[in-house]
């Protein structure tokens, strides 16, 4: 039996298999390919993952968040106060260690950090078990670069008690690589990498050089103040604005008001990633009111411009430190659910020059990885200057070090000259049988193209 991939993050798991010769990361039996980490006591039971989170509200005095803060650390360390501070969940002093005060009808529990851990690694093994039909025991489990001996060990720790045989940690910004085969196709050339990983609680982008086959980090910048949560909560500020002007009501201090706002605007955050506008309702958000609000993809981004602004940044100071100049990058990997924002995908591909072929116009990649977990979409947002009255998107094919093969192209025609540029937005699609659907429409004129290209094609 093949070894699986664990990434156990701060807000969220998942877990891959390797099947059908490649990685698939497996959907949890509520049909979602990630897994909140959270865990929830009620009783005798503990609740892991979704449920726990939905049920947050009622029970947030017994409900844990974001246990890798805390994970190998000590009491007094700086991250456990933050922790302390932020968490509904009392956290206190027991050996100089964190502990968790759970309270239930009868008596009190005290729960170790890894012992939190280990349930939610044990639910990502039942995952893995449901989706293979075989008992699992080894795994490759992912930690930050910056993770201490002592909270890579407390992690190892967990597993093992959640029944794992850990084959190895490796450090999440390797493992996006060897997820996207990137450095593994050639063992001559040396290129530069950076990865970029926002999820939900923080942000750390990493540059490393890939030379025959191994990763070097140059160099990697982390912030902890800034994550997915920050566009969450914003979004939560805007909504209860919003509740109040309707309704004369102020839920900003209510805390279980918020917390319902929160819920809704997480959902909405996500489905602007692929929507261009949200519908946020909360059943009896105070005195018996329902609300409802719907919220376009740019008041989101109007509303997230400077925490935009500050997920750039650490780019910046990266290449700064490291010695490195944009144009010495080669590829760029994003990481995390937060990387899936377009128009933070937007502002990154700004930072980097445009490749241009040797007439001087400029030349879209859009490209999904091999390897990459299906079904798979990515959307792009394209520019073209705009004198052009028309352009071309070409899909290529490359299978290891092979020539590309072209597969399809689409054109777009007729657009009305202005003195701004094009704006494309891109949205590729790949189905699970291989099949590949591509559609452009340009944003001020709204023509559009739309190609499929067949399974047998893009094999």
């Amino acid at each position: 039996m093949a070894a699986i991939g664990v990434h156990f993050g701060y807000t969220c798991a998942c877990v891959a298999v390797f099947k059908d010769g490649r990685a698939d990361v497996v959907a949890n039996d509520a049909g979602d390919r990630v897994t909140p980490a959270i865990v929830a006591y009620r009783d005798n039971e503990q609740i892991v993952g979704i449920a726990a989170k939905q049920g947050r509200v009622r029970n947030a005095a017994n409900t844990i968040v974001k246990v890798k803060q805390v994970l190998g650390r000590s009491f007094d360390d700086a991250e456990t106060q933050v922790h302390k501070a932020e968490t509904k969940c009392e956290v206190i002093n027991k050996g100089d260690k964190p502990f968790y005060k759970i309270q239930l009808d009868e008596r009190t529990e005290h729960v170790a950090p890894q012992e939190v851990a280990k349930l939610i690694l044990h639910k990502m093994k039942e995952t893995a078990q449901s989706a293979l039909g075989s008992d699992v025991k080894e795994a490759v489990i992912t930690v930050p670069f910056e993770f201490a001996h002592a909270q890579k060990n407390a992690l190892r720790e967990a597993a093992e008690a959640a029944g794992f045989h850990v084959l190895r940690l490796i450090h999440e910004p390797a493992a996006a690589l060897l997820a996207y085969d990137i450095g593994q196709e050639s063992h001559s050339s040396k290129s530069h990498v950076l990865v970029y990983k926002l999820g939900g609680t923080s942000l750390s982008v990493t540059a490393l050089q890939v030379n025959g086959g191994m990763y070097r980090v140059l160099h990697t910048v982390t912030d902890h103040s800034i994550g997915g949560e920050r566009f969450t909560h914003a979004l939560a500020q805007h909504l209860a604005a919003e509740f109040k002007r309707s309704f004369r009501h102020d839920v900003s201090s209510n805390a279980r008001a918020m917390l319902k706002l929160m819920n809704s605007a997480d959902m909405a955050k996500h489905s602007l990633s692929s929507l261009g506008s949200a519908n946020c309702f909360v059943d009896s958000l105070h005195d018996g009111l329902d609300f409802e609000c719907n919220v376009s993809r740019a008041r989101f981004e109007l509303l997230c411009s400077s925490l935009f602004n500050k997920s750039i940044q650490p780019i910046r100071t990266l290449l700064e430190e490291a010695g490195l100049s944009a144009s010495d990058i080669n590829q760029v990997v994003l990481c995390g659910g937060s990387a899936r924002i377009p128009r933070l995908q937007q502002m990154i591909q700004e930072l980097f020059p445009e490749e241009v072929d040797e007439a001087g116009s400029p030349v879209f990649s859009v490209l999904l990885a091999s390897g990459t977990p299906l079904p798979a979409r990515r959307h792009h947002l394209l520019h073209s200057p705009g004198a052009v009255s028309g352009l071309s998107l070409e899909l290529y094919q490359r299978l290891g070090a092979e020539q590309p093969e072209r597969l399809a192209k689409i054109v777009l025609r007729d657009l009305p000259p202005q003195d701004e540029l094009h704006d494309i937005d891109t949205v590729v699609t790949m189905k699970r049988d291989g099949s590949v659907h591509v559609s452009c429409v340009e944003q001020s004129s709204g023509r559009s193209e739309a190609i499929t290209i067949a399974a047998a094609a893009a094999s």
